[in-house]
């Protein structure tokens, strides 16, 4: 679409982040697709071709050999018989979230929606149905954003497992199923279906392709990747334009480098461009997309907002940008719900409150099963931290950065990123010693990221005469409890602690200015 933006930076660095995306601070994802049907998590699809790991075996045990049963043959049991998307979004909201984000298609290259230019897609086979079409409507009758991720760029390089063979075994040297062809269909069920459409397959593998690990220095098309077609850059592309078009999504996600096919082809840019002016043409003149990007420098950050995998940087970024994490892992994996490791309600708050106290949002991934339902466990977390939210979501919504975002060990750190992100570990196990600041015109907000077993919150950053907050402190409430005592010292400001905590996770401190 034509307008104001063109596929160039230079143009794109026009951009300026929406008020609502600043102000909404939590949103909840569902990484959601056929990939979660063997429940053995997340990058199965890939997986399920690495000879000898758990998916491997779990997939030849109980469906078949990749030589005869590959990932295409999984995805007739995607069912999605329990989905329920208004019922899904409306308890979305009632916890507190502010947008949301569906996946439209995953590295396995299936596409969630009633696709143009794909027929390897959710209409066609598997659910029969449009779920990107069912995601939208849902989030909009709920009032929230809507947002929808496609990961499908990366099936090139992410898909060349499927090209190899067993080394071992009754079955070694029988090519797996990611070279076969439309022709090799008849009789079968994907009949008139080509499987190169899905698995993308026909070309060289990259450099190093038989080291499982060698995908992730790749990741940014270089070092040794085998370079995609035109052809397929373009396939992205137009299935892209066609969810923008189809489905005005608020929000884009692209699990990458920068943007799609950066910097091999403008596919990326073009698709920003047209993004950005889609949205100005729909929403009388004004900008409301928010287009996230990965490993961006400070340049790419004012064309498109920075989004940092498990992760967050330890410091008040300039520009608004977001975390995306998970309770679990991104698909939905059976051995995390039978050994409990998700992530606690009190993990995601000390997350949720280090991210927004850095001018950040985070978007939380709730697994859901295949049918399209999250499990109890899931739920009882969700719920815990609904409650939480409902008492203390003034600390979070609309509110900005303080001059400082926190204190504590962890805030006072040198915390490195690691390529996307990923350092969150660095944060799940802030203690009550680790605090973070919110405010609004008219109110500061201190967090402890826990509750101090000392019945006592020692603020340090708020001692008398500190030039952080030289004004008198004349009331200090607790959210969701009332005004507690507290004395200001030059050490510290100290509040005095009710005897019962309200919850098990942390308590919020409201101060007026």
């Amino acid at each position: 679409m034509k307008g104001k933006f063109q596929a160039t930076w230079e143009s794109l660095e026009n951009y300026q982040v929406p008020e609502w995306f600043r102000d909404a601070k939590f949103g909840i994802w569902a990484h959601w697709g056929p990939q979660c049907v063997e429940g053995t998590g997340d990058w199965m699809a890939r997986s399920l071709y690495l000879e000898g790991s758990y998916e491997y075996n779990y997939h030849v045990e109980h469906y078949g050999h990749p030589s005869e049963v590959g990932f295409k043959d999984i995805i007739p049991l995607f069912k999605a018989e329990k989905w329920d998307p208004d019922k899904l979004l409306g308890f979305y909201k009632k916890i507190g979230a502010q947008y949301f984000f569906a996946l439209g298609n995953h590295h396995d290259n299936f596409d969630l929606w009633d696709s143009k230019y794909h027929s390897w897609n959710s209409v066609n086979m598997g659910p029969k149905k449009d779920i990107l079409d069912g995601w939208a409507k849902a989030a909009r009758k709920q009032g929230l954003h809507f947002g929808v991720s496609l990961h499908g760029d990366h099936a090139w390089t992410w898909y060349e497992p499927s090209q190899r063979h067993d080394k071992n075994g009754p079955k070694k040297g029988i090519p797996y199923d990611g070279k076969l062809t439309k022709e090799d269909g008849n009789g079968k069920w994907w009949e008139g279906y080509d499987p190169q459409e899905l698995y993308a397959q026909n070309h060289p593998l990259s450099e190093n392709s038989w080291d499982n690990g060698a995908i992730h220095s790749q990741w940014g098309w270089g070092n040794g990747v085998c370079t995609p077609t035109q052809e397929y850059c373009t396939d992205f592309y137009n299935r892209t334009l066609d969810v923008i078009n189809r489905y005005n999504p608020d929000l884009l996600y692209f699990d990458v480098t920068v943007l799609p096919f950066y910097p091999i082809s403008d596919a990326g840019l073009k698709i920003a461009a047209h993004f950005y002016n889609h949205s100005m043409a729909t929403h009388d003149g004004n900008l409301e997309a928010v287009m996230l990007g990965k490993i961006l420098n400070e340049e790419q950050r004012k064309a498109l907002v920075w989004d940092v995998e498990r992760g967050a940087p330890n410091q008040i970024m300039p520009e608004p940008w977001q975390t995306c994490t998970c309770l679990g892992g991104w698909h939905y994996n059976t051995g995390i719900y039978e050994r409990g490791h998700y992530k606690s309600a009190a993990n995601v708050v000390k997350l949720l409150m280090d991210v927004v106290s850095k001018n950040g949002n985070l978007l939380l991934s709730v697994p859901l099963r295949a049918d399209g339902t999250f499990d109890e466990k899931e739920e009882a977390i969700l719920n815990e931290f609904g409650a939480w939210m409902d008492i203390n979501k003034e600390a979070i919504y609309s509110t900005r950065p303080w001059k400082i975002f926190g204190e504590g060990p962890i805030a006072d750190s040198d915390i490195k990123l690691n390529a996307q992100g990923f350092n969150e570990g660095a944060y799940g196990n802030a203690t009550a010693q680790e605090i973070r600041f919110t405010q609004t015109e008219k109110s500061l907000y201190v967090t402890l990221l826990a509750w101090p077993e000392e019945k006592k919150a020692v603020i340090k950053s708020l001692s008398e005469g500190n030039e952080l907050y030289p004004a008198e402190i004349k009331n200090i409430e607790l959210l969701g409890y009332g005004e507690v005592e507290f004395s200001r010292t030059p050490e510290a400001l100290i509040i005095e602690l009710p005897e019962k905590t309200l919850n098990q996770i942390a308590p919020v401190f409201k101060i007026m200015k």
